[in-house]
């Protein structure tokens, strides 16, 4: 009997070894599936599976779509009877494939409007690229939301400002290449059939809080945008 007790010890500790050696080596490949990951992949697949959750339960949505601005902006519940859902990614830009990450999250739902707001992250690149670059990025990207809705609206780039980290420098020449980029914007309007909602230029400074990233005051500019966006799809 002592020796079945102990076979059966020894057959339990055995177990409880393999299990640990497996449970070990799974979050090991789970760490270095991790640390395989681009710089902010992790982060873009949490934001499109919350995203994906959030469009289950909401029909016909007007989605906002962009960069952190989008993401960090508290939306009106709805416009016209059509749920508001943020979008906003942070660290997006053009080159983002914003559409691609909608999509799935979308699944087999289909949005009423959709409301593009994107560009500070091109401009603030260590090396931005030309404005043909920027807008030919900018017009996939509207060819590729259209085929989900033909209500398609973007605004204008927000402006930065010298303010905390921000210098006077760095912020004139952001806002030289914004003013590049800018430029592009109505023909891109015009050649895609989206409509450009321009910048209020009301707000006061300061209206951000690091330089880019918008305060109370920079919002209240850029509500106004996004506002302006559902009046048009609401017509």
């Amino acid at each position: 009997m002592k020796q079945y007790a102990k076979q059966i010890r020894w057959g339990a500790a055995i177990i409880v070894l393999i299990a640990m050696t497996v449970a070990a080596f799974l979050l090991g490949r789970a760490q270095q599936a991790r640390q395989a990951l681009p710089p902010g992949a992790e982060h873009r697949q949490t934001r499109q599976h919350v995203l994906y959750l959030t469009l289950d339960r909401t029909k016909a949505p007007i989605i906002v779509l962009g960069d952190s601005i989008v993401e960090a902006a508290t939306l009106p519940p709805s416009a016209c009877g059509h749920a508001l859902v943020n979008a906003g990614l942070s660290g997006a830009s053009t080159a983002s494939d914003l559409a691609d990450f909608l999509k799935q999250a979308l699944g087999a739902n289909r949005p009423f409007a959709i409301i593009v707001s994107l560009g500070a992250n091109d401009a603030l690149s260590d090396a931005p690229g030309s404005a043909e670059a920027f807008a030919g990025r900018y017009e996939a990207l509207l060819r590729e939301l259209s085929k989900l809705t033909n209500r398609i609206y973007f605004l204008e780039i927000p402006p930065v400002e010298a303010r905390e980290q921000t210098t006077p420098d760095m912020a004139k020449a952001v806002m030289a290449t914004i003013g590049r980029y800018r430029a592009t914007l109505p023909e891109l309007a015009r050649r895609t059939g989206a409509t450009l909602l321009q910048w209020p230029g009301t707000q006061e400074a300061p209206f951000t809080v690091d330089g880019v990233h918008l305060n109370a005051e920079g919002y209240r500019a850029w509500n106004e945008a996004i506002e302006r966006g559902t009046a048009l799809a609401c017509r």
